[in-house]
């Protein structure tokens, strides 16, 4: 792709972000505009801006690279994204909007009568915020330096500066206005390419994956190491080299490449015949193409436990997100929460469909990813190889723009819950003044964190933020909304107990993964043990501990499930 038109499209959404947010706070006024645009956000305006934040880096570009890095496998990853929506509907949304708080550590207050424990799920909700931050701000860096060949951080710096600036302007109300704005456009920078690439695909006679074959380069290829690699060779692979390969150094030369691990410097130019077999980065799998569409076989150790464990982080994990909850305070009632619930559902279901495809083709046309493992610009890439010319240049803009706009939503979306929780309980205010300050510690401190740790994959990342949220607030909602036995004490052992283990697991993937075997598998994806031990803890200590519920337990529960308009509103907690 040109990089004018990437420059172009990367430059008309963060001026169009600006101009949107700008309109916003003309008409922010009020402590409740900032928080909770005063709960008046009518059902498909929130639907869209939940679509716009939601639907991060992990969806815009993660889905593609993992779906063509591990097949059919990684399917379940937007089925998890959006199935987690229809228990938040069924178990947590109404509820949620009529307990009348602004933010989840205001619910734990409210439902169990104690500010440790709402010390404790500020802690959580910042930590949540700030690992969900780090893949935005990583695939910021990723795809601008895909488009124009700037550094990483150079991405990220003005992910965090739009994003700072428009949630410090405007506060939820500025962002509402944002988001939904950008969801429109994702859905058109996914769907109207996939689209155009699907068409091309059958105008180019239908190629399609064999049976057993390898990833193969469809045309002679070139390739130069962006950085040094480690690869795999499966297959017996003879490129032309320019560069360091094994230590050896090659000026144009052929270098046999034999089945095993090799080493590539940095800078390497390497010449792949048409039809030869594709070296694939170490941690990614070699897999065949029958291996590839098969679920349970796409190249993943203990892919069945890994499978179910990311089903059960996506899905439980989705109604722990603090910035996605927030949302459903928004609404004027807990019917209107129910109504923005099924729109969501229909809206994530449309998006989902372009970074399947994307995925697919991926494997056809730009196996050479599997090489460098950049499985994550696949979405970036591909636009220009398969229509090539000014149309390709022109859905490789667009594709770029919808990018963009992934990261901006959800990053302002998160920040703005993070800067809410600091504000409020870092710095005990809640006037507008206090939480625009709060804005830059919540962005500038993930945006550090993505500058140190920028190894995993954007995907792999996000899941992990998913792991951590369905071990804590997962359990805390649930039986918090459904059931009265729940005491203090049980509610923050099994946050504790959910959150250190699952905390424990995403440190050790960030700073020393990725690890093989079982110790990989559960490290990677620990939700399946960490979300059953986090219920298990808090139901068995409150059923020791029933001195510790709280005393006005019924009171709460008919103000969380007795429909509007009944009375139960007289005691808002944000009045």
């Amino acid at each position: 792709m040109s990089q004018g038109y990437g420059i172009a499209a990367i430059s008309i959404v963060v001026a169009l972000t600006a101009i949107i947010g700008a309109f916003g706070l003309r008409i922010s006024r009020t402590t409740s505009d900032f928080y909770v645009a005063s709960r008046t956000v009518s059902p498909l305006w929130n639907a869209s801006a939940i679509g716009g934040e939601y639907l991060s880096a992990a969806s815009f570009l993660g889905v593609a690279g993992l779906i063509l890095a591990y097949g059919a496998d990684l399917l379940w990853l937007p089925v998890g994204f959006t199935g987690g929506y229809l228990i938040m509907l069924v178990l947590v949304a109404a509820p949620l909007r009529r307990s009348g708080a602004y933010t989840l550590p205001d619910f734990t207050e409210l439902r169990l009568n104690s500010t440790r424990l709402r010390a404790l799920a500020s802690v959580l909700v910042v930590g949540i915020c700030w690992l969900y931050l780090m893949p935005q701000f990583q695939g910021a860096g990723l795809t601008l330096r895909t488009v124009t060949g700037a550094p990483l951080w150079a991405g990220e710096l003005i992910v965090a500066i739009v994003v700072v600036t428009t949630v410090a302007a405007g506060g939820m109300r500025s962002i509402t206005f944002v988001q939904a704005f950008q969801y429109w456009l994702k859905v058109t920078a996914i769907l109207l390419p996939a689209a155009f690439l699907f068409l091309s695909w059958h105008a180019d006679d239908s190629p399609s994956l064999t049976r057993d074959s390898l990833p193969r380069f469809a045309v002679a290829t070139t390739v130069t190491a962006p950085e040094d690699l480690q690869i795999r060779v499966t297959q017996p692979v003879v490129p032309r080299v320019t560069g360091v390969v094994d230590g050896l150094r090659y000026v144009g030369g052929v270098a046999p490449l034999a089945p095993g691990p090799h080493t590539v410097a940095e800078g390497t130019r390497l010449d792949f015949p048409a039809g030869a077999p594709v070296p694939v980065e170490e941690n990614l799998p070699a897999a065949t193409d029958e291996a590839w569409a098969q679920p349970l076989s796409g190249g993943r150790e203990h892919s069945l436990y890994t499978t179910y464990s990311l089903i059960i982080a996506t899905m439980l994990g989705t109604m722990g997100l603090p910035h996605i909850l927030v949302r459903f305070y928004t609404n004027p009632d807990g019917g209107a929460a129910r109504r923005t619930t099924l729109a969501v559902l229909a809206l994530l279901g449309v998006f989902y469909l372009g970074p399947t495809l994307f995925g697919a083709l991926g494997r056809i046309y730009a196996p050479d990813l599997l090489l460098t493992g950049r499985v994550d610009s696949v979405v970036l890439e591909l636009p220009s190889r398969m229509v090539g010319g000014t149309g390709g240049d022109l859905l490789s803009a667009l594709v770029t723009a919808g990018a963009f706009a992934a990261f901006l939503s959800t990053a302002a979306g998160l920040t703005m819950s993070a800067a809410a929780v600091l504000s409020q309980d870092v710095f005990r205010s809640r006037d507008v003044r206090t939480f625009q300050l709060a804005a830059v510690p919540a962005t500038l401190i993930p945006f550090l964190f993505a500058l140190i740790a920028g190894g995993i994959a954007v995907g792999d990342a996000v899941s992990l933020a998913f792991a951590v949220a369905a071990s804590t607030f997962c359990p805390l909602l649930v039986l918090g909304v459904w059931w009265r036995r729940l005491s203090t004490v049980g509610a923050a052992a099994g946050m504790v107990v959910g959150g250190a283990s699952a905390g424990a697991a995403v440190l050790a993937t960030i700073i020393g993964g990725p690890y093989q075997g079982w110790t990989g598998a559960l490290l990677a994806q620990p939700a399946a043990i960490t979300v059953p031990a986090a219920f298990l803890v808090m139901i068995g200590v409150s059923l020791l501990t029933p001195r510790h519920v709280p005393s006005n337990i019924h009171r709460i529960m008919v103000r969380l499930h007795v429909p509007e308009g009944l009375g139960q509103e007289a005691g808002d907690f944000s009045r």
